[in-house]
């Protein structure tokens, strides 16, 4: 009885199971294992790796098989063993579009063989029987290959392994390195494993992993005081902010703003007469999110601006502010849309104990189900088609995830050139989880990170842990909602500190108009900016003492020639003792541009450092000589030796740029 119960249990055991005797693990890139894609962009260079591992002592082979967009060739890379098991690939991406890869491994009988063929000769053990060994691995490579392009290879490998007379002759034969890639390619793979599913990745445009944002609100940029600013203005004003070196030129809406319970200067609850309003509470009778405020010019000039502001090499991106004024088109049209009180009032937005009485919100669910997704939608499509191809979107952390996974994902499906910065300044896994359903780029606790801790800790969460594969950092320095404290009370270096820190720690950084002025006057207690702009028109003297455009000039053109600055992930902190001073480098992994950055981070009192020249990174001994270019001045001199020294006073400036030019560097 119980032979015959242990025979049927043998019969019930799995086979394909039973054999799977190599393990695939802790794959990377990816993102909560395959569910979401990873993110690169056109040039960036995957680099793929994971645990690949079997029982007993037989050598693997590893490949990694990339599916590019549809139409491209399938692309299949040896891996290579890193050690303890890890095994790595790159691979250059140069099409634009979803990826996905896959890892195939399995264990080459051949190349075992082979391993402990040389060790039996170097123990000087006999070998008649591993060469017959070789010659029936032989047999299973040719019937392997029976009918393939390779069959007649193993022909004639077949035939010359038959005419060696000694050990040496079959060892030099079946050692080759062209008869190991032919059993590598060829020959059997026994015990053959996949990846239990793909890996999904999408490869945008470049922009979309570096560019330098200026924003601005063209309401403001009239010469007159007191008048609305138009396109025509901004068109004027292109020169200013394209020779700054900024990439992308960013508007808040430009729509019509309601006049009912219309917020006056400083968010009063009422408005005086000639107050614009704030440009959030979006729509009037001349129209909702599809339409133009009528005081900034019509869709003949914004056209006029688009083209202009790319020939001054900017982008354009607007706000999508998915809320409406109580004077909103939709609601009249679409009362399904919004939600009502009992008394048949409507709900204006709340995030207790904040009131926002001139901004009302849509519904997602329930009668507006699906016609408001749509609608939106086609909003996004409609300002696509009129050259818009960035959108930074207002507080999407507040609206459902699913809507934003399904909305990326139409307005990709008809135009894969659209980027979505998410301005969702929240709780970190609401953050993330936003970018790992599709949100291009996404706001960051940059702002709120001012020490040396505290920026070296973030930046090696951004740059080194999970959320790397998926989330991209725009570094904003401040917006019309946050005057930070830092800057408040920091004075004129504090500005220069943190752009010198956004601009170079991060691929994409942002600054709000004003910040080049060093604007910091606040609401009291508060990080909120005193006669903000989002209340009232505001005019300027662009000139005017103090300002910082230099040092914007001069950092926006080192990002543009510097391909070290092109990588976020590549930064490294250096020792500097002084935790007033934060010392980091970013490299091209050539070190052919090499650059090292010295930040004071007290805005207000002088800082000495002694710091440690990287040399170990060039190969160079602790005493060795380097030559250095200081690009502020734009001097050149030799380090010698690990050890330096710097100071950095604020009252002059508080950064200092070097490039290193090691062996072989360029000069």
């Amino acid at each position: 009885m119980q032979k015959k119960a242990a025979e049927e249990t043998a019969l019930k055991i799995d086979k394909k199971a039973a054999t799977r005797r190599i393990v695939i693990s802790e794959v990377f890139p990816q993102v909560d294992d395959g569910r979401y894609p990873a993110k690169f962009c056109v040039g960036d260079r995957l680099e793929v790796s994971a645990n690949v591992f079997t029982d007993g002592h037989s050598e693997l082979s590893v490949d990694l098989e990339i599916r590019p967009p549809q139409g491209s060739a399938v692309v299949r890379i040896p891996m290579r063993p890193l050690g303890n098991d890890r095994w790595s690939a790159e691979h250059s991406l140069t099409i634009r579009g979803a990826y996905t890869f896959i890892i195939i491994a399995w264990r080459n009988d051949f190349a075992t063989w082979l391993s402990d063929a040389r060790k039996r000769i170097t123990a000087q053990q006999p070998m008649e029987t591993e060469l017959e060994q070789a010659k029936t691995l032989l047999g299973e490579g040719l019937r392997n290959a029976s009918g393939s392009s390779a069959e007649r290879e193993f022909q004639e490998l077949v035939a010359r392994v038959c005419e060696c007379s000694t050990l040496e002759e079959h060892m030099s034969l079946l050692g080759s390195a062209e008869t190991r890639r032919l059993f590598r390619t060829a020959g059997p793979r026994a015990h053959e494993i996949v990846s239990e599913h793909d890996f999904p990745l999408i490869v945008e445009r470049k922009r979309a992993g570096f560019g330098a944002w200026y924003e601005l609100m063209p309401r403001s940029l009239s010469a007159a005081p007191g008048q609305h600013g138009t396109f025509d203005d901004v068109i004027e004003h292109l020169p200013y902010v394209g020779n700054m070196g900024f990439d992308v030129l960013y508007f808040p809406p430009i729509h019509p703003i309601g006049t009912t319970h219309r917020k006056g200067r400083n968010n009063s609850l009422s408005a005086d007469e000639g107050d614009p309003g704030s440009p959030y509470a979006i729509g009037s009778p001349e129209g909702g999110h599809d339409a133009m405020h009528p005081e900034l010019g019509d869709f003949e000039d914004f056209e006029r601006l688009i083209a202009a502001a790319r020939d001054a090499g900017l982008e354009v991106a607007l706000d999508f502010a998915i809320q409406c004024s109580p004077d909103h088109p939709w609601i009249k049209e679409h009362p399904e849309w919004f939600k009502w009180r009992s008394d048949g009032s409507i709900r204006f937005a709340e995030n207790p104990p904040k009131k926002y009485e001139d901004i009302v919100n849509v519904e997602f669910y329930g009668a507006a189900f699906p016609r408001v997704w749509f609608a939106l939608r086609d909003i996004v499509l409609f300002w696509v088609e009129k050259g818009v191809k960035i959108f930074r979107v207002d507080n999407p952390h507040t609206k459902p995830f699913p809507f934003w996974e399904w909305l990326i994902n139409e307005i990709r499906a008809q135009d894969p050139d659209v980027i979505f910065l998410s301005e969702a300044f929240t709780r970190p896994n609401i953050m993330q989880y936003l970018a790992k359903i599709g949100f291009t780029q996404s706001y960051s606790y940059f702002t709120w990170r001012n020490t040396k801790q505290e920026l070296t800790e973030y930046l090696t969460e951004l740059t080194k842990g999970p959320s790397s594969a998926y989330m991209r950092p725009n570094f904003f320095v401040n917006t019309p909602d946050i005057n930070p404290y830092y800057l408040q009370t920091g004075g004129r270096a504090a500005f220069q500190a943190r752009l010198i820190l956004a601009a170079s720690l991060g691929t994409n950084y942002g600054i709000y108009s004003g910040f080049e002025l060093c604007e910091a006057e606040a609401l009291p207690g508060k990080e909120e900016y005193a006669d903000s702009e989002k209340y009232q028109l505001k005019q300027r003297d662009w000139d005017r003492p103090g300002h910082i455009r230099e040092d914007i000039e001069r950092i926006n053109h080192l990002r543009q020639t510097s391909a070290a600055l092109h990588d976020f992930k590549n930064v490294r902190f250096y020792n500097a003792w002084n935790d007033n001073i934060l010392y980091y480098g970013k490299a091209t992994k050539d070190l052919r541009d090499f650059l090292l950055f010295a930040v004071n981070l007290d805005p207000r009192n002088p800082q000495g450092a002694h710091f440690e020249v990287p040399l170990w990174e060039f190969g160079m001994p602790d005493e060795a000589s380097i030559e250095v270019d200081d690009l502020i001045n734009g001097q050149r001199f030799t380090w010698t030796g690990k050890v330096q020294h710097v100071y950095l006073d604020p009252a002059i400036r508080p950064y200092a740029i070097w490039r290193l030019h090691g062996p072989g560097g360029a000069a």
